[in-house]
């Protein structure tokens, strides 16, 4: 996996591009330079966090044959006080829509998640306590 970021020549604003080539501006708080016209670094990894164990959940209830129709996670994330400001706090909440999902399949779909595939959110665990919790929606 390869990424390259080039700092604009802006204000605190950054661009990523992939080494699947796509591109992904970052930008800083006014009050470090930035001129917020895009989302924080920190901000991106919490994302990439969601996404990569939101992905991981439906692959496991779709090979699950679960009729899983939607999956959505907000995560809340607390930062140390003082530098360097990780993570020491992540809640994931789960809102897993679909037609007849049983809580136990859905939960395991997170606890693997969580202990065995989602490789950002295992990383972000050495520094921050992880938590979850589900809701299932009838579709």
């Amino acid at each position: 996996m390869e990424c390259k970021v080039k700092w604009t020549g802006e204000g605190m604003s950054f661009l990523a591009e992939t080494g699947s080539n796509h591109a992904v501006l970052m930008d800083g708080a006014p009050e470090a330079g930035g001129r917020n016209l895009a989302p924080r670094p920190m901000e991106l990894l919490l994302a990439g966090t969601g996404g990569c164990t939101a992905f991981d959940v439906v692959l496991i209830l779709k090979k699950g044959r679960h009729a899983v129709s939607g999956c959505e996670v907000s995560l809340r994330a607390e930062r140390a006080e003082a530098e360097p400001r990780v993570f020491t706090r992540i809640h994931f909440h789960f809102r897993v829509s679909g037609k007849q999902l049983r809580a136990e399949a859905v939960a395991r779909a997170i606890e693997l998640s969580n202990q065995k595939y989602c490789s950002a959110s295992i990383m972000l665990g050495k520094t921050a306590e992880i938590t979850h919790d589900f809701e299932i929606v009838e579709a």
